[in-house]
């Protein structure tokens, strides 16, 4: 079982936890990971795109002029795409782009990413996650005491408004809760911060 340090949110050691096996110690799946980003992606697509082919816009088809004579090219109407306000050429559909991922395979995914990140170092045990006036400048002293590099994923068993408040205003910093957490937010960050009562809330969700 790996044993790591406890920091407090000003960078503070306070103690240490011993992080359990089958959420951290899990064999790094690049191809299951690949495929629920790619689903967890897809799934974010809203579909609902549509614009009108040659049969579908305004008009009349009607040749525009006679056929030959004109010196001009040849046309058959004037809802073609070669005209202003004709039909678009495999005009876009509204479509389901969704996924499918089995549970099991979000699971496994999820652990192989978070032990992949803490066999990297880039996982921090936090012993809690509070701001006492939910000021944007507390959010950043939190940061700027660990001195990251890059952004960074804070997990917390639950979230009030405080901490969101104070959080919103900085880019680099997203704060997820444990039950809402994903592979994909996982893998896109660079550091990831994990409260001891996350660690609780993962490991009674997802420990065999």
């Amino acid at each position: 079982m790996a044993k790591v340090k406890v920091f407090n949110m000003q960078a503070q050691e306070v103690g240490s936890i011993t992080l359990p096996e089958d959420l951290f110690n899990v064999e790094y799946n690049e191809p299951l990971i690949h495929e629920v980003i790619v689903a967890y992606n897809a799934n974010q697509r809203q579909g609902t795109k549509s614009t009108l082919t040659r049969s579908e816009v305004r008009g009349h088809a009607a040749k525009p002029y006679r056929q030959k004579g004109t010196g001009h090219a040849r046309q058959g109407s004037t809802k073609g795409p070669q005209y202003t306000g004709g039909g678009v050429v495999f005009a876009p559909k509204p479509r389901d782009f969704s996924k499918k991922v089995n549970k099991q395979a979000k699971r496994k995914a999820l652990l192989s990413a978070l032990s992949q990140k803490l066999a990297q170092n880039e996982v921090v045990v936090l012993d809690e996650l509070t701001f006492a006036n939910a000021k944007t400048k507390e959010a950043q002293a939190f940061v700027d005491a660990f001195k990251f590099n890059g952004s960074v994923l804070v997990v917390n068993d639950k979230n009030d408004e405080k901490i969101m408040r104070a959080t919103s205003n900085l880019e680099k910093l997203n704060v997820e809760e444990a039950d809402l957490l994903n592979v994909y937010e996982v893998v896109a960050t660079k550091n990831v911060v994990l409260t001891k009562s996350a660690i609780k809330s993962i490991k009674e969700a997802y420990a065999e």
